[in-house]
């Protein structure tokens, strides 16, 4: 894995933007704590500093309320230890209900605080403009991007096929772009971004969405049969060519098979609300359903995924009630930066074990054979039984995706990111002062000096690989401090969690609403699969595998050589 973070490290030239004399002034970011750069000719600049809680040229002089707050307010890594730590203390915390919902509500608004709304720049436009407010076809920014004028280093340009994009970029407009213009959670992987692939796949019968059996089990249609467009080669038989919301599900079987499961659970809830209101039309029951599904989504997402990835002690709850006296705007606009961030691609596995077999990358792609011949209960155990790489530390780069990790750092370039560094501030982070510091790591520091040359220049992408590791955990500090406020402030934001939505009514009654209140991962797998409940978690059991036959021909670690070109994303659902 070392080679693996070389090949992709080789990639970048040796220093970023700093020093910018003949260009833009506003290229050597003089402006700190979040102060707005404007130039004023070639050779001046001026820092509007206003509520930002310092003052001077720069903005670097803390008003008194600012020196007081900084200086009393714990670190992140304090506040981790502190969350992570103590158990017995968290266990009565979390039995006591105004405690628990006083941390929570706190948890909420102070990590959501930091996500800017309404948006105010995109690739485009470095300054606030209409454009970038109005227009929902960008990813948003959290910090402007560098000024067009400023010297760029000579960077090797790196070969890739295709990259799966996570947030469903509109690559055919560019990386700046998206086409999910929901910006948040409306399962339009389970829907379709428009009304027209919506159409496609609805039954329009009860509600529901069209389905075929297999082998007694329900699974998504087939492209032939819904005439969707779905991303599939022209290997792939017309019979594994399963149709869904996200035209790009058929990449990898796991996709395929949270895809069946939404799909169960759709037609699920929709039986239920037909029971409960025989009177409503088609429509109707579809509608209220939708809603359902994507309050079971964020309450899953908090509760079960999130939960899991801090590590805290306290128990995330999910309860829309909590900000109803906050000054919350329930609106969201993704930031790219988030959909760089969450490129977490070390934590794929060398190969997939599922029940009793492996499969290599070449194998697991684009093949939903998978999905029917192993079934979901067998599936959804066994990607629970298997344990994930490690994000943080620069050394777990599996071979097959680096070609999407160099499509990822050249679109970054593209975009024109502000440095590591820069992102650490903004997210009340203390910069780096030296790549040991970052890294942890002497060998890897002496690498990131050789190609940078200051810890300053180091661009975030990078930055988020090769830092250190927290303790016991697979991120290091600052994808969880940047990663957090956008996970939060983009579900808390959804319209369900009003004060003009978050009633039982707006899910079709008393029902409705306890389906959303009572979900978690395991009912959701264990409702839609016939037999005994497996093993759901997002936390890998205390389990042994057994024997196991190998499958991949190439042996255990995957190499490109052995994979499909178009490669590999396996990610496990979309609105996580």
């Amino acid at each position: 894995m070392h080679r693996a973070l070389l090949v992709l490290l080789v990639l970048i030239s040796s220093f970023w933007i700093f020093h910018c004399e003949g260009y833009d002034p506003c290229c050597a970011q003089p402006c700190q704590n979040l102060g707005v750069c404007l130039s004023k000719g070639a050779d001046a600049y001026e820092c509007d500093c206003t509520r930002t809680g310092y003052y001077g040229v720069n903005c670097t002089s803390p008003e008194l309320f600012t020196w007081i707050r900084s200086a009393l307010k714990p670190a992140p890594n304090v506040v981790h230890h502190i969350l992570t730590h103590y158990k017995w203390i968290w266990d009565l915390i979390n039995n006591i209900s105004f405690l628990r919902n006083s941390i929570m509500r706190y948890v909420l608004t102070s990590r959501s605080h930091l996500i800017e709304s309404p948006p105010t720049y995109n690739a485009e436009y470095d300054y606030k403009s209409w454009e970038a407010y109005s227009n929902l076809s960008y990813y948003t920014r959290t910090l402007a991007p560098l000024p067009r004028n400023c010297p760029t280093p000579d960077l090797p340009n790196p070969k890739e096929h295709f990259s799966h994009q996570f947030f469903n970029s509109d690559f055919k407009k560019g990386p700046a772009f998206t086409k999910a213009l929901g910006h948040g959670v409306d399962l339009s992987h389970i829907y379709g971004e428009t009304l027209e692939r919506q159409h496609k796949l609805r039954l329009f019968k009860d509600g529901k969405l069209k389905f075929q059996n297999v082998d007694g089990e329900v699974y998504p249609p087939l492209v032939k049969d819904v005439q969707v467009e779905m991303h599939y080669p022209p290997h792939v038989p017309e019979e594994q060519k399963f149709a869904v919301g996200h035209e790009a599900f058929g990449l990898v079987p796991g996709l395929m098979m949270y895809a069946s499961i939404w799909l169960r659970e759709h037609n699920r809830v929709c039986d239920i609300m037909k029971k409960e209101h025989p009177d409503w039309d088609d429509e109707r029951i579809f509608q209220t359903t939708r809603l359902i599904l994507i309050g079971e989504t964020i309450k899953i997402v908090i509760e079960d995924y999130v939960q899991h990835l801090s590590g805290y002690n306290f128990k995330l709850k999910f309860d829309p009630e909590l900000l109803f006296n906050q000054r919350f705007q329930y609106q969201n606009r993704i930031s790219a930066e988030f959909n760089t961030l969450y490129h977490w691609h070390p934590l794929m596995p060398d190969n997939f074990q599922i029940h009793d077999q492996v499969y290599g990358y070449h194998q697991f792609v684009f093949n939903n054979s998978i999905v029917t011949t192993h079934g979901i209960s067998k599936m959804a155990e066994a990607f629970t039984k298997q344990r994930a790489g490690r994000v943080a530390g620069g050394r777990n780069l599996p071979a097959a995706m680096q070609g999407v990790a160099a499509k990822v750092l050249e679109h970054s370039r593209d975009m024109r990111y502000q440095s590591f560094n820069a992102y650490r501030k903004r997210f009340n982070m203390k910069p780096y002062t030296s790549f040991q510091e970052m890294t942890g790591d002497r060998e890897l520091a002496t690498e990131l000096e050789k190609l940078y040359g200051d810890v300053n220049a180091v661009e975030l992408y990078i930055g988020l690989l090769v830092e250190k590791g927290r303790p016991n955990a697979l991120f290091g500090e600052t994808i969880v401090e940047m990663g957090a406020p956008y996970s939060l402030k983009g579900l808390m934001g959804n319209a369900i969690c009003s004060p003009e939505y978050w009633m039982p009514s707006t899910f079709g009654g008393k029902v409705g609403f306890d389906i959303v209140n009572t979900a978690s991962l395991k009912k959701l797998v264990c409702l839609n699969i016939k037999g005994p409940c497996p093993i759901v978690s997002f936390q890998v059991p205390d389990v042994e595998y057994k024997n196991s036959e190998n499958l991949n021909s190439s042996s255990v670690l995957s190499t490109q050589n052995n994979i499909n070109p178009t490669v590999v994303l396996r990610e496990r659902s979309p609105e996580l």
